[in-house]
């Protein structure tokens, strides 16, 4: 079989419905492919490029899984979810804020000890007073007051924000919690942003 180049490979990783036509693409070749794009990566982000079973049955069904494997995702992520030992979910908003304003952390261009932020906006929409803000994610305005500021809702929140797949199988939130790329105190304040009913958010 003659090898596949790289820009069919990757026309068909960018449009799948079109290529669903054109060529089938063996997922090995997909995997050398994307594998190669990394050759010159720090060691520490090599194991980046590598999926965890979750990951692996999202691509496989293209992010729609049957409700069988969706229930087995669910309940294999809220496994890892790893909750404040006082028990309290909740934070310093004003932090938050700062937190879901900041894109910041785990790129290439970041110096050394660049202290990442949950770059929330560029997904949601949040307080109303921001005018830029992504829509692939719902919008979060008012998402305390709509849950009644009630505690048990503030730890379903704390939840979705250390790991989304818990609540929606194959979601396109990062998992912040689970890789590690928030901590649990900048997870708490970011659930204060969004909870809190002094937060702008909530206003």
């Amino acid at each position: 079989m003659k090898p596949l180049s790289i820009s069919v490979v990757l026309a068909a990783l960018s449009f799948p419905a079109l290529a669903a036509d054109k060529v089938a693409v063996p997922p090995a070749e997909v995997e050398a492919v994307v594998q190669a794009m990394f050759k010159s990566a720090l060691e520490d982000w090599k194991p980046r490029v590598g999926q965890d079973e979750t990951q692996r049955v999202c691509t496989d069904t293209r992010n729609n899984p049957p409700d069988a494997e969706a229930a087995k995702i669910k309940a294999r992520e809220l496994a890892s979810i790893a909750y404040p030992e006082d028990g309290n979910v909740m934070g310093d908003w004003k932090k938050g804020e700062k937190i879901a304003q900041t894109g910041t952390g785990g790129q290439f261009s970041d110096e050394p000890g660049t202290v990442n932020g949950g770059n929330c906006y560029a997904c949601h929409q949040m307080a109303a007073a921001e005018v830029s803000f992504g829509t692939l994610g719902p919008s979060l305005l008012g998402y305390g007051k709509l849950k009644n500021f009630q505690a048990a809702e503030n730890k379903l929140a704390l939840a979705k924000i250390f790991n989304a797949q818990s609540v929606v199988a194959c979601s396109n939130m990062p998992r912040f919690g689970y890789h590690k790329f928030l901590s649990m105190d900048q997870i708490k304040d970011v659930t204060a942003y969004l909870m809190s009913p002094d937060s702008p958010v909530n206003k």
